[in-house]
């Protein structure tokens, strides 16, 4: 992420965090339409991401375009707009982030992160399923029947307007890389953080708890601990917190062996 975003992005998300909460869940259905929107027409892409377009026309552009939209979703797009991006699909990516933290901070009480990870598990286990989901050929409204069909009845509405836009708009990542992203997102604005453990068999509960006690000294907030079981990686755990990746697995180092040897 380049500097400009970061910042652009925390001047939106400064406006986000002025949202009526009551009404936080349509922003964010919004601003991920508005995301679909940004991805699907360049010219308006490279219009709002132009550095040396005039700020003002910048603005006026997103209130024509977006005119129809509550006004806590065109205050934040106002912000997107009259913000510098490092390129356009960082410009995409940051409306598509402050779509999920507003879905996020008008769910209070709702498990987000676990149902985004329990759709994640069942999506891991169907090469198939994901297939469906995720490629390119599939017309939209089948994928998003079959999401319904699928995780309806057992995942909570904001969980399943996030899952829709994912399948709607993947961007060239995996629809499991997807979610990931999501999730992530939903723990940050929760003021927590989620640690991806592997290992061959389940985690024994002291394990876990000494686990989640260190990641939480070293990440200095709570950490949501999600334990995905690989036989494949023998021993060990890997463990994931954002981009940071610990790998401490049999198999990393078996890898690793294999590479030295080679070299």
């Amino acid at each position: 992420m380049g500097s400009a975003t970061r910042e652009a992005l925390a001047a939106a998300r400064s406006t986000l965090a002025g949202i009526d909460r009551s009404s936080a869940a349509v922003t964010g259905a919004q601003l991920l339409a508005a995301t679909r929107s940004l991805g699907a027409l360049a010219p308006l892409r490279a219009a709002l991401a132009d550095p040396s377009a005039d700020e003002s026309a910048k603005r006026t552009l997103v209130a024509a375009v977006f005119r129809g939209f509550e006004a806590d979703a065109l205050a934040v797009l106002d912000t997107v707009a009259a913000s510098r991006w490092s390129d356009q699909d960082e410009l995409v990516e940051g409306v598509e982030e402050l779509g999920i933290r507003a879905i996020a901070i008008g769910a209070e009480g709702v498990d987000i992160e676990g149902e985004l990870f329990a759709i994640g598990r069942v999506v891991a286990s169907d090469a198939e399923l994901e297939l469906a989901l995720g490629s390119k050929l599939g017309a939209a409204d089948q994928k998003l029947a079959l999401v319904d069909r699928l995780f309806a009845a057992k995942a909570s509405e904001p969980t399943l307007t996030i899952v829709r836009h994912l399948v709607e708009q993947p961007r060239g990542r995996s629809f499991r890389e997807a979610l990931r992203r999501a999730s992530f997102i939903v723990a940050d604005e929760s003021g927590s953080a989620i640690a991806i453990v592997t290992s061959a068999t389940p985690l024994p509960p002291r394990q876990r708890e000494r686990l989640e006690r260190s990641l939480e000294e070293r990440y200095g907030r709570a950490v949501r601990v999600n334990e995905v079981v690989d036989p494949a990686v023998v021993g060990g755990v890997r463990v994931q917190v954002g981009t940071d990746v610990i790998d401490g697995t049999v198999a990393a180092r078996l890898t690793d062996l294999r590479l030295r040897l080679a070299g």
